[in-house]
Parts: structure tokens; C-alpha cells; sequence
């Protein structure tokens, strides 16, 4: 086989190994913002996060997400969403969420079962959950 042959074939299958691994999601062509859950509950619009939401974005991550998913889309099976209309303020105020991480709660919007109390986490650690919880839900029209 010819050197310029084999150099071709190297070209076209990095090429393609490159389009692989790079390519665009669909939906971030169309909403550079828009996230789309495949494990999760439901489809958000994801905002910018910053300051205090940003803060509480990494204890999410660190303390809830293996729940309540990633965003805070949900886990079938494991845990809601807290991007719904029934977290929204005005059913769920913000000590409603401080309540379920220091005492737990009885599950009674979905049968996920009840949550436990979740260990190490302060009310200021907890304040910044509920900005970025508040952040995500109001970009998502859950006033």
C-alpha cells in the first residue's frame, strides 16, 4: 500500500474520530441553554448560575444530586425534581426545603418514599441550594 494511501486513511478516520467527539448536541444548536435530560425527570432551560446559586450548584452536586439528578431534574426511581410547579415558592418556601435536609420528610407529592435527613450540611449551606433550586426554577417560569 502507498504511503499517500495509508496517510488518507489516517486523515479521514481522525477526521471522523474528531466529528465523534466534538459534534453538537441538537438541542444546544438550537438553545445554547437548553438541557435536556436523558436520566432525568423533566427538560429545563438552564441559566447562567452565579454567586450564591453557584455555591449551592456545587453542594447540590456534592449532597442531593445523586437524588434529585443533576439540575435537579429528578432520578426515576431515586428522587422528584425540584424543577417542578410543586416546589414552586408559594406551596414550598424556603424552609420547607431547610426542614427536609436537617429532619427529612415524609413523601407526599410522589412515591419516591420518604427522604432521610442529610448529614453535614449547615443552613447557610442549605440558603445556597435553595438560590440555585430558585434560579433554576425561574428560568423555567416556577415562580
Amino acid at each position: 500500500m502507498k504511503k499517500s494511501h495509508v496517510l488518507i486513511g489516517a486523515c479521514v478516520v481522525s477526521a471522523v474520530a474528531a466529528f465523534i467527539v466534538f459534534r453538537s448536541d441538537p438541542i444546544e444548536e438550537a438553545s445554547p441553554q437548553a438541557t435536556v435530560s436523558r436520566d432525568g425527570l423533566v427538560a429545563i432551560q438552564m441559566p447562567p448560575i452565579e454567586g450564591n446559586a453557584a455555591i449551592g450548584q456545587r453542594v447540590f452536586d456534592a449532597s442531593c444530586a445523586t437524588c434529585h439528578g443533576v439540575n435537579a431534574v429528578g432520578i426515576d426511581g431515586a428522587g422528584p425534581p425540584l424543577i417542578h410547579k410543586i416546589y414552586e415558592p408559594s406551596h414550598h418556601a424556603d424552609e420547607a426545603f431547610q426542614s427536609a435536609v436537617s429532619q427529612g420528610v415524609r413523601s407526599h407529592h410522589w412515591q419516591f418514599g420518604d427522604m432521610p435527613p442529610v448529614d453535614g450540611l449547615t443552613r447557610g449551606d442549605v440558603a445556597m441550594v435553595i438560590a440555585y433550586i430558585r434560579e433554576i426554577q425561574r428560568a423555567n417560569g416556577i415562580n
